[in-house]
């Protein structure tokens, strides 16, 4: 099985990858590949760029990518109650290739906040439009209050109930 885990966010720093990135570590005899969207920056989405340019060529790499993997996992930053400029942009372009964006793949679904709303909003959101758009969720988890339960020395959830929640999230992807 290959799993494409991303974090929906530019932040170099941040804990949305940390959580793709030890979501994806869970899955036994998967090969998983944790994206950085940074790889993927494209100027802003105009349909005057589209009709000068055309669509650029990292919108169709990362449309291939999750063309070859068998399952996503996606961990949403919010950003003032809504996605990252960086993933929209990357979305949006991305679009325009095809509407279902997600072929049709099995998706986990994931959110983190440093505070107590856990990424809810922008959760909400993507798993709202995600069946529109190609996209079956499995599960969908918010993580509020990142720093209160994760470890970022070790790199692993540290609050029980979270971690079920996860592991069950994971299960439910990969069977």
């Amino acid at each position: 099985m290959k799993i494409l885990a991303l974090a929906a966010s530019n932040n170099k720093q941040s804990i949305n990858k940390k959580l793709v990135t030890y979501a994806g570590s869970l899955i036994d005899g998967a090969e998983v590949e944790v994206l950085d969207i940074n790889d993927y920056e494209m100027p802003i989405y105009s349909v005057d760029r589209e009709e000068e340019n055309g669509i650029p060529d990292l919108a169709h790499a990362f449309y291939k990518k999750i063309g070859d993997a068998d399952a996503l996992i996606i961990s949403y930053a919010e950003h003032n109650g809504s996605f990252t400029a960086a993933y929209k942009n990357l979305y949006d372009w991305t679009s325009r290739i095809d509407m279902k964006v997600y072929q049709g793949k099995p998706m986990l679904m994931l959110a983190a906040s440093p505070g107590p709303g856990g990424g809810a909003n922008v959760l909400a959101s993507a798993k709202t439009s995600a069946p529109y758009f190609g996209g079956e969720v499995v599960a969908a988890l918010s993580f509020p209050s990142f720093h209160n339960h994760f470890d970022v020395q070790v790199g692993e959830l540290t609050d029980s109930e979270l971690q079920s929640q996860l592991l069950e999230g994971v299960r439910k992807l990969t069977s």
